[in-house]
């Protein structure tokens, strides 16, 4: 049995004089890839960036890997979890392999270069990006797809037990948000990370994890089964809108649209 490898406990936080989150409990398991989805506002961003650090100010208890947050320092929290944000047309001038090896930075001490253990991870998260034949190029020469990859094989790179995500394909193609999924599965089912992803697309979700929490108005509306959380009646509460599912003839669960897309 899985042990939990993130535990929150009535988290709430403000912002900006709003309550965003309001008493949110769960738990995640070691290995397990868990999708956040939800209407827009509901607190998928702040939920994930609360859980990677990057809000601090909030009320209740996060522990992760068994310890409370407050336990580890900036660098001992980046070697147990890594974080790529939405994908937004952000840009650098450095190159692929120079942007990858910045995820290196948490096992590295102010008197230590590099080992052949860092360069082996830095090759095997270009490799899975599929980003070998650009790993010399400028990132601010990549499509927004290629860069997303590369903020993701930087993620990889780093060698966390978690790999935390906010909306990791939006504003990508299909063919760079199909491989973006397929990379996020594999790393979760063949080297066992666990991945926690705030997804806009319910399908993609539903196809990449084991389960599905839904966010609304703030607080759990849902946690369950991608076969749960994909049922019409399921959504329609999460969404308040009426949803039509269509069989998929390459995947169990059905495809499912918003009625009011058509």
């Amino acid at each position: 049995m899985h042990s939990r490898i993130i535990q929150v406990e009535n988290l709430s936080i403000e912002l900006s004089g709003n309550m965003i989150l309001k008493e949110v409990s769960l738990s995640i398991s070691d290995g397990e890839y868990v999708s956040i989805i939800g209407p827009n506002g509901a607190g998928k961003t702040t939920l994930i960036k609360c859980i990677a650090g990057i809000h601090r100010q909030w009320e209740g208890s996060i522990q992760i890997a068994g310890q409370p947050f407050g336990h580890y320092d900036s660098k001992a929290l980046a070697r147990l979890q890594s974080y790529v944000p939405q994908a937004e047309g952000r840009s650098n001038p450095l190159t692929v392999v120079e942007f990858v090896t910045m995820g290196r930075y948490p096992h590295l001490s102010a008197f230590t270069t590099l080992n052949t253990d860092d360069y082996a991870a830095i090759d095997a998260a270009i490799e899975r990006a599929g980003l070998t034949p650009f790993r010399h190029r400028k990132m601010n020469t990549l499509s927004g797809g290629e860069r997303q990859m590369a903020f993701i094989a930087a993620a990889l790179s780093q060698g966390a037990k978690i790999l935390l995500l906010d909306e990791p394909a939006t504003f990508l193609d299909y063919r760079h948000q199909a491989e973006v999924a397929a990379i996020l599965k594999s790393a979760c089912r063949e080297n066992g990370i666990t991945i926690v992803a705030v997804h806009h697309d319910i399908n993609t979700a539903a196809a990449c994890s084991d389960r599905i929490l839904a966010l609304k108005d703030g607080t759990i509306a849902f946690s369950g089964t991608p076969e749960e959380a994909t049922d019409q009646k399921t959504l329609k509460r999460i969404y308040d809108t009426e949803f039509i599912s269509a069989p998929s003839p390459d995947r169990p669960l059905p495809f499912v649209i918003s009625g009011g897309a058509i």
